[in-house]
């Protein structure tokens, strides 16, 4: 673009919904203004759930996690979305809960309409809830020997092509009928609209406009090896034009922009594909008719009916078979006052079923029938009450709520249903769409609702007593959770281990909570205390291929130099001279990040590594030796602290019958056999205090074997963590 001259615009907005040359090019030949309102519009709901979230979520998970020991939960969020999203839940829940079963009974008839086949009758009252009367129905039928006919019909009937394809339709189906999760089915229609292979996946809507080109489109599936000959005849016979549906203005339905097969994607993208090319290929094919035959009898006083279709023209069920209408068997042929031999009359009893708990499918269609959520954020909310454990997904992909999930909306009842009903935020979605059509004052919205929420919040703070009695009935109390670890080092009891999210410590004496590394396993640590403040230190690991470390229950939590912030353990502590600290056991700076330092694990012997302290790299090196310890020298190559390695004498690699070797593990060409790095190259010094030992940690840079991941290369560089180091 060309520098701006005085008022000049230089900021311009290409708008287009695949990418294509054809349609990148249109689009930059008709660039246009961003529009401002829009931005107000996103700018408002951004603030509005960002002010709103933080505040509640911040006030219930600080008052119940220093309660309760067991909610499972590392955040007790509250989100304007997510929590009605949880309410549909729950207040399906609450109906399974609360039904009780009522018996019924049904009449069955059956007639013989030749010496080898029947047919089943279905009774007109369907159903009654009066055994007696079932039971006088049932006599007076049962006084019958014939079935006479009292009517026919034949009627053509057509089941309708989808419309057009939307994105919450995708992730309806997606979910239903592919076993995907909305947020996984998000993800991967991203991926796909990226590549090329579909148009842009977030759309509301579901009508294609005049001047969209259906039949470029189609021809690009004429050759697929799965379609190519439906595709063909439609070409031939000529494309038909989509179902009206609705246009929201955005982008077209969700459509395949490019031919691709199943060894071209692969997995859950394939199916993903081939289901939107199938839609839309059905949108534009013609629909599925059949006739719909009826006969209707009479059998004493009451009157039973069977009913069949027979397929006549398969229409759109040729390309989405799972909608095809299945066989059924053929009905006898007949005219009105024929009679038939009536073979069995019996009474069923049944009873009344509750209703199952909510699919991802059928939540999706409550959220947008309340306004909850946007076809991009709808995923996102879904994935956000399974991620804090208030539902869990069962078989079929349905929602069960867990105790938490359940106490958080009925305490939300309690003390203010609007925060969980859907009403207030579908009344909010309204204004934000006004604000987009320029109708509505951007910073009245914002106030307006802010004020709302303040009051709200106020009110919930003041009235939490409520919630807490029905957690109270669910969750343990924080001292009658968890097992005793490791001592405190004010009062010298035992602290307790809480293991539930967010694993932490709790000192019932002090009345005291400490938060722990999460993601991992918690031990003591050879029952040593900290210099500092007298706690006893417990190790984290994530297992024994990741890393682990040391830390101070307290330090972590209080950070004790300046340098230092909350959540650091002893591989980052940077006191001058306890044996745990970052000052005696690193090394060198890490290879990969630009802050982190490669730390030795003095647990991991036999198997020694050092780990970074920022990032994921770990360097696995001096398998079998006895000890390996970190040098007060440094090299004098890169500066990296020299370490002191004893080795097994059976397999010891030095010459001779040397056991013992002091060297630099990038530079010393002993050492360069047995890490993963082959040399170091001077760079930005690292802290190192104390007597005799230099300011400075080296950098490892490494030759890497031929046909190794080059990490320095952008795209490779995750893949190399974990191939490579780990």
């Amino acid at each position: 673009m060309n520098k701006p001259r005085g008022t000049e615009k230089t900021v311009f907005r290409a708008r287009f919904s695949s990418i294509t040359d054809t349609d990148i090019c249109n689009a930059m030949g008709r660039l246009g203004e961003p529009d401002h309102n829009e931005a107000l519009s996103v700018d408002a709901r951004q603030e509005l759930d960002l002010r709103i979230g933080c505040a509640f979520t911040r006030f219930q998970t600080k008052y119940f996690q220093g309660k309760y020991g067991n909610l499972d939960s590392s955040l007790i969020s509250f989100g304007p979305c997510q929590t009605p999203t949880l309410g549909f839940c729950v207040e399906r829940h609450d109906k399974i809960q609360s039904f009780k079963p009522e018996l019924y009974w049904v009449l069955q008839a059956k007639i013989s309409s030749d010496k080898d086949t029947s047919v089943l009758l279905d009774w007109d009252r369907v159903r009654v809830f009066d055994r007696e009367i079932a039971q006088m129905f049932l006599n007076i039928t049962r006084m019958e020997k014939e079935a006479k006919v009292e009517g026919t019909s034949r009627k053509e009937k057509a089941k309708q092509r989808p419309l057009a394809l939307n994105t919450v339709e995708m992730l309806r189906v997606a979910s239903s009928s592919l076993g995907m999760g909305p947020q996984h089915a998000m993800q991967i229609a991203e991926r796909l609209y990226t590549q090329g292979y579909i148009s842009y996946p977030r759309t509301e809507t579901t009508h294609y406009p005049e001047n969209f080109d259906l039949k470029g489109s189609l021809k690009q599936q004429a050759n697929h090896p799965y379609w190519a000959q439906t595709v063909k005849q439609l070409l031939a016979d000529g494309v038909n034009r989509p179902r009206k549906g609705h246009d929201a203005g955005d982008h077209p339905p969700i459509t395949p922009m490019r031919s691709a097969t199943e060894a071209e994607l692969g997995g859950d993208a394939w199916r993903l594909y081939e289901y939107i090319t199938r839609h839309f290929i059905a949108t534009v094919s013609y629909d599925c008719k059949y006739l719909q035959n009826t006969i209707s009898f009479q059998i004493g006083t009451e009157r039973f009916t069977c009913s069949g279709k027979m397929l006549t023209s398969s229409g759109f069920t040729e390309i989405m078979p799972w909608q095809s209408i299945p066989p059924e068997e053929s009905l006898p042929s007949c005219q009105k006052g024929d009679t038939f031999v009536l073979s069995e009359v019996k009474m069923l009893e049944k009873q009344t079923s509750p209703p199952d708990y909510l699919t991802e499918a059928e939540l999706i269609t409550l959220m947008e029938k309340h306004g909850i959520g946007t076809d991009a954020s709808i995923p996102v909310h879904i994935n956000n009450i399974c991620q804090r454990n208030y539902v869990t997904v069962e078989n079929g992909r349905r929602l069960r709520p867990t105790n938490l999930g359940i106490v958080l909306v009925h305490g939300y009842y309690k003390i203010d249903a609007e925060l969980v009903l859907p009403t207030i935020r579908s009344a909010v979605e309204k204004q934000l769409s006004l604000i987009a059509l320029g109708k509505a004052d951007y910073h009245q919205v914002l106030e307006h609702t802010l004020n709302i929420f303040k009051r709200k919040f106020h009110y919930f703070v003041d009235s939490i007593a409520g919630m807490d009695e029905l957690m109270e009935v669910s969750f343990s109390p924080l001292a009658a959770t968890g097992k005793p670890l490791s001592r405190c080092g004010k009062c010298h009891r035992f602290m307790k281990y809480i293991q539930a999210k967010p694993s932490r410590l709790h000192c019932s004496h002090c009345d005291e909570t400490y938060t722990l590394p999460q993601n991992g396993t918690i031990k003591l640590y050879k029952e040593l205390r900290c210099p500092l403040d007298d706690f006893e230190l417990v190790l984290w690991s994530s297992g024994s291929r990741g890393k682990s470390y040391p830390l101070c229950p307290y330090c972590y939590n209080h950070p004790p130099f300046r340098d230092m912030k909350k959540g650091m353990g002893c591989n980052e502590c940077t006191h001058p001279s306890c044996q745990h600290s970052l000052s005696m056991l690193g090394i060198g700076q890490c290879v990969e990040c630009e802050s982190g330092v490669l730390v030795l694990d003095p647990t991991s012997g036999p198997k020694w590594k050092m780990a970074c302290n920022k990032c994921s790299v770990v360097v696995h090196f001096f398998e079998n030796a006895h000890r390996v310890r970190v040098s007060a020298d440094t090299c004098e190559a890169c500066e990296a602290a020299l370490v002191d390695v004893d080795f097994n004498k059976a397999k010891s690699p030095l010459p001779g019958d040397e056991t013992q070797h002091t060297g630099c593990v990038f530079c010393d060409p002993v050492f360069q056999e047995l890490v993963e790095l082959k040399h170091a190259a001077p760079c930005h010094p690292m802290h190192r205090s104390g007597p005799g030992k230099r300011q400075g940690r080296g950098r490892a840079r490494g030759r890497r074997p031929a046909g190794r991941l080059n990490p320095r290369r952008p795209k490779d560089k995750m893949a190399a963590l974990a191939a490579y180091f780990v």
